[in-house]
């Protein structure tokens, strides 16, 4: 007799349908799958049998054959257990029910426990789109997949669990979720900007990286507060969107880091690799390529300390996110984008001793060694970071100074008002901040008046700009006039811009 199920494959960030066709027929007893299974899928062969066994129910000695249609698609993961055990038992006659409406997904262990997996909340928005009603899954993995509206979530212990469900013995109730609890609920930082002593410019270029989406290399010497900074940056950027919050729980479900977490991400994510990682862990990949840092990073914050130290290939790496916001994985078996839209914050010692720019400490690097340290990131790269700042070390009297100091609340405001501006200025189009303008845009929405026109062709002129340090100059001016509440940009704002930009031309 013939069955057939239906699951889902997690390619990239998109699930692909997959029909699940169990055949019983006659032969000797051999458990044949077909339909390019992966080394995992085709294990499950013996999950499955152990697996029903253990529910009180004996599969026949015959032939038993599973296609995994399309065959064309790369099986991966071990998510096609329940599916494949469903069809074998519709196909066996143990079961009576309707499938065309249902997904299933799930590992099974030898006694029947059902394990979560990976990519729950990519397989139900696939349901939706779809047309199916109802997903059959883990119940660690219920949370996550009862995001999407329309949908009938299942949670499941085990194997036995379900059959009963679906016999009519013991139903299982729907999974709910009060998504409006979760969004609402209060955010906590471990750090803010009133920890920051003194340094004014650089908590200045922050409320700007953050009100506009700019990047920002920070330059200093050791424990000039570099990492406080880079740290704080989150406390001061306006809360997510259920949109931003669908898409980076979106990532984090194919990277597998949701498993045993809350079920939607609220807060923006603060990354900090290592400088060792190799360039696949920074911009993702692997054999079934997934998300790297860049990607969960997304809407957030990528925090790279000991800039220089990373490998030239894995910085070189950044200049399409930085560009376009989507990183670009290629592998043999395909092509897959992933979402990279992220604020760098990227922090890095004068030399390598660290104290080139310190007058009180003495450097001991030669010149040559200074301008090959400087010489590891790429006047490209340079290019595409808005804001350069340098950090100076702080004296006792600054350390010691005990003025009121702007909170992280303070400062979030004034962020959240200049979002507000961008929001209504982009809201027929899919930018958000003003980084993310492009050309046509800037040209648009970056008016200068008189004074600022001379400025800025005297910049042109004289600092020999390239058009990408033009139109990243215009950006920063434009987040500053907003800053401000004004409708065009200023010669102050112009001016206040080119301090930042000034470094690398």
């Amino acid at each position: 007799m013939l069955a057939t199920t239906y699951s889902g494959a997690i390619i990239g960030l998109e699930c692909e349908l997959i029909e699940v066709e169990v055949d019983i027929g006659k032969g000797q007893a051999r458990f044949f799958m077909v339909g390019l299974p992966a080394k995992e899928v085709e294990e499950s062969k013996d999950r499955i049998r152990a697996a029903i066994l253990n529910a009180g129910i004996e599969l026949p000695h015959r032939r038993l054959t599973v296609n995994l249609a399309p065959a064309d698609i790369r099986k991966q993961g071990s998510g096609y257990d329940l599916p494949i055990a469903m069809g074998l038992l519709l196909a066996d006659g143990h079961l009576k029910f309707n499938t065309h409406d249902s997904i299933f997904y799930g590992e099974l262990s030898l006694s029947g426990e059902l394990r979560p997996g990976s990519g729950a909340l990519s397989l139900a928005i696939m349901a939706r789109a779809r047309g199916f009603k109802k997903i059959f899954l883990p119940a660690a993995n219920a949370a996550e997949a009862s995001l999407i509206d329309e949908l009938e979530i299942y949670p499941l212990q085990n194997l036995t669990q379900l059959i009963g469900h679906l016999a009519g013995q013991s139903k299982i109730s729907p999974f709910r979720i009060n998504l409006d609890k979760i969004i609402n609920h209060e955010q906590k930082h471990a750090f803010d900007m009133a920890h920051i002593k003194g340094q004014a410019q650089a908590k200045r270029a922050l409320e700007i990286a953050a009100a506009g989406g700019h990047n920002v290399l920070l330059s200093g010497p050791p424990g000039s507060g570099k990492t406080l900074m880079a740290r704080s940056l989150p406390s001061i950027l306006p809360p997510m969107t259920k949109g931003e919050m669908l898409e980076v729980t979106r990532i984090y479900s194919v990277a597998g880091l949701m498993l045993g977490q809350t079920s939607l991400i609220t807060q923006r994510p603060f990354r900090k690799p290592h400088h060792t990682c190799s360039s696949a862990a920074l911009v993702g990949g692997g054999k079934v390529p997934r998300p790297g840092e860049i990607s969960l990073s997304h809407r957030g914050v990528l925090f790279l300390d000991e800039f220089p130290e990373f490998s030239r290939a894995s910085l070189e790496a950044l200049r399409q996110p930085l560009e376009d916001g989507i990183i670009t994985v290629s592998r043999a078996a395909g092509t897959l984008q992933f979402p990279a839209s992220f604020i760098l914050i990227a922090a890095m010692n004068p030399c390598p001793c660290g104290y080139a720019t310190d007058p009180d400490r003495q450097c001991s690097c030669t010149p040559i060694k200074i301008i090959n340290y400087q010489k590891k990131i790429s006047g490209p790269l340079l290019d595409r970071i808005d804001l350069h700042i340098e950090v100076p070390r702080l004296n006792y009297q600054e350390l010691q100074n005990s003025k009121p100091i702007a909170t992280s609340a303070d400062i979030s405001s004034r962020v959240a008002t200049t979002r507000t501006i961008q929001n209504s200025r982009f809201q027929s189009s899919s930018t958000i901040t003003n980084a993310e303008m492009s050309p046509q845009e800037v040209e648009k929405y970056c008016p200068l008046d008189p004074a600022a026109v001379n400025i800025l062709k005297s910049a042109v002129d004289k600092l020999n700009l390239s058009a990408r340090s033009y139109h990243r100059l215009l950006k920063i001016s434009r987040t500053i006039a907003d800053l401000s509440g004004l409708d065009r940009i200023t010669s102050n704002c112009l001016a206040e811009a080119l301090q930042f930009r000034a470094r690398i031309e």
